[in-house]
């Protein structure tokens, strides 16, 4: 099954320890990772592509930060051309998922396990467009009726 390449695309943290859980999907599939710098990601042994994060100083700044991503992540889906893009979020996972739809590639949502009752604001943008939304908690179906329910990801 190599023949179709994933990007697991995170934030650090929760959202990228989540993404580390699917390492059964990962090591049937050629993949790369696109995550923001910590120690935690510069220490990670898997093909990685370290992009800069969103800074929520003024909505200015945040545009613009979010063109310069859109920029970075764009550079690596051409290098890269993967299938499938796998993201838990958060905003870092934005230029990625919105590249992959307008290249026509699959793009699935898993949102966070942090999110019991309330979505957050990345996984009510995605899942206009996600080819697939994973809940991990069914008290999310009411703000996500269209979503699969796939239990923990732990």
């Amino acid at each position: 099954m190599k023949d179709k390449k994933i990007c697991f695309v995170s934030s650090s943290g929760g959202h990228l320890e989540q993404i580390k859980q699917l390492k059964e999907v990962a090591s049937q599939y050629e993949c790369f990772y696109v995550v923001t710098r910590t120690k935690a990601t510069e220490a990670m042994k898997n093909k990685k592509y370290i992009v800069s994060d969103l800074v929520r100083t003024n909505k200015f700044l945040s545009v613009i930060r979010m063109l310069k991503m859109m920029g970075e992540q764009l550079r690596i889906f051409l290098k890269e051309k993967p299938d499938v893009i796998i993201t838990t979020g958060a905003a870092v996972a934005i230029p990625m998922c919105i590249i992959g739809k307008l290249f026509r590639k699959k793009v699935v949502y898993i949102e966070s396990f942090a999110r019991i009752n309330t979505p957050n604001k990345t996984g009510k943008l995605i899942y206009k467009f996600a080819d697939l939304f994973i809940i991990q908690w069914k008290e999310l179906d009411d703000y996500y009726p269209n979503a699969i329910y796939g239990g923990w990801i732990y």
